[in-house]
């Protein structure tokens, strides 16, 4: 293979600045394995009903990394980033009777503590999908307790890490959470319902503003916030109903879990819903989930298109002859310049981390190497994408490529690879591709440039 060249930034750019951070993140389910010690979770229910995986597969190994831990640390620190953002496992660390799993807390202070001697700064993220299924069965996100338990459970992490994480996620996504998971059900725990849809999201809001109250009192030093996904809608053509069609896409996607954490309230396209179909939103609800945040979270990988029609006023279009990943996306950095610009034009909006940013290709491993000439290009136009945004005025900190390895990619199973790594499942090699070289090489050279 020919050598692999750097991912370049201009040199003057802010996210060549030494205080800027670059990362890699996982999730727990995703990588972890190890089940047999750990409570079941939605997600190891959903694997089991046949048809729901793609493959028919199950996170019950995974990536093994509870047994690799050690090598993948100097995994990630061979690539010289700043920070790595991972995911607490909520029945790792909490018994069914709410009390804590000691030998799951020890692990995860290990590996932070591990992380912290390579001087790899720790984003937590407390919730990444994988409720508990003791609680699904009292109702999950439908339960508006889960939100409490969620708070317990939380306090109990924060008090065990504390300030060995620098920053502190409540929530990875509520909108994969209440949409893909309540309302069309193609994520666990795979119901198929509006209204679920809405409940759900509301008590996910919840959660998060009660759970920033513990980050806040017993890891007062550490940042605290949340991730959200965003995929920015665009109008189908230029008439005025294609263009309503977008915003109010935009409102039911993107700002319902925005706008009640700048805000404190739902988006317009609430009073479309029928009065069964909406939360129900106690008082004082909406100033526990507006609670100050550290930092905002953004996760992008592209953009929608929509026309007018559907139930809610707006429906999906696909683009034809337009490049895309292997999970059908279509490859779009310019949305996401405008993504970063839009929403900090529209909200005052905390100072930002892009939290996953990366690409799906169908990866083989050839003579021991693997090259991903379309996930270089896709992280080479995305990176350059901040730098635009940041240069337009957006106040960004920091950028994680999702994902350090290939892993167990939810409902695709094991037949889709994001990773910077490719992991042969079989005998869990972890090799390097192309693009962690690519990664790997700018941030040694901003290193040298720090340096001179």
């Amino acid at each position: 293979m020919n050598q692999i060249q750097p991912f370049t930034l201009p040199g003057d750019s802010t996210m060549m600045q030494k205080d800027f951070l670059f990362g890699v993140a996982t999730a727990s389910f995703q990588i972890e394995g190890d089940y047999q010690h750990r409570q079941p979770c939605i997600w190891d229910t959903f694997c089991s009903i046949p048809g729901n995986i793609a493959d028919g597969s199950d996170g019950k190994t995974a990536c093994d990394h509870v047994n690799r831990w050690k090598q993948d640390v100097a995994l990630i620190a061979s690539l010289g980033v700043d920070v790595y953002r991972l995911s607490i496992s909520w029945g790792r660390v909490i018994n069914e009777d709410g009390s804590l799993n000691r030998r799951g807390m020890d692990f995860y202070i290990a590996l932070l503590d591990e992380l912290n001697r390579h001087h790899i700064k720790v984003f937590v993220t407390l919730y990444h999908w994988d409720l508990p299924q003791h609680l699904e069965d009292k109702g999950g996100w439908q339960n508006r307790e889960t939100a409490f338990a969620f708070a317990d459970y939380s306090r109990l992490v924060i008090q065990e890490l504390g300030d060995r994480a620098y920053a502190y996620s409540t929530l990875n996504e509520p909108f994969c959470s209440a949409f893909l998971g309540y309302e069309v059900g193609i994520h666990a725990p795979g119901h198929k319902s509006r209204k679920k849809g809405r409940v759900a999201a509301h008590h996910l809001l919840l959660a998060h503003g009660l759970a920033m109250a513990e980050i806040r009192r017993h890891a007062p030093k550490a940042l605290a916030g949340i991730v959200l996904n965003f995929s920015p809608a665009y109008a189908f053509t230029s008439s005025d109903a294609d263009i309503k069609a977008a915003r109010l896409a935009h409102e039911y996607h993107n700002l319902w879990y925005l706008m009640p954490l700048m805000e404190g309230r739902y988006p317009d396209i609430i009073n479309s819903l029928s009065e069964a179909e909406r939360p129900e939103i106690l008082a004082g609800d909406m100033d526990i989930i507006k609670i100050n945040m550290d930092y905002l979270g953004i996760n992008y990988y592209t953009r929608n298109v929509y026309q007018a029609g559907g139930e809610l006023g707006f429906e999906d279009v696909r683009i034809d002859n337009v490049p895309r990943t292997a999970m059908d996306w279509e490859i779009c950095p310019g949305a996401f310049t405008e993504l970063l610009k839009d929403l900090s034009q529209e909200f005052n909006l905390p100072p930002i981390y892009i939290t996953e940013n990366g690409a799906a290709e169908d990866d083989a491993l050839l003579n021991g190497e693997v090259h991903d000439p379309m996930r270089l290009d896709y992280l080479q136009s995305h990176l350059l994408a901040v730098h635009h945004a940041i240069e337009n005025g957006v106040d960004v900190k920091g950028y994680f490529a999702w994902s350090l390895m290939d892993n167990f990619e939810w409902a695709e199973g094991y037949r889709k690879r994001f990773g910077l790594v490719y992991v042969d499942y079989t005998t869990q090699q972890r090799t390097l591709k192309s693009s962690a070289k690519a990664y790997q090489g700018m941030l040694a050279y901003r290193q040298a440039l720090s340096q001179k």
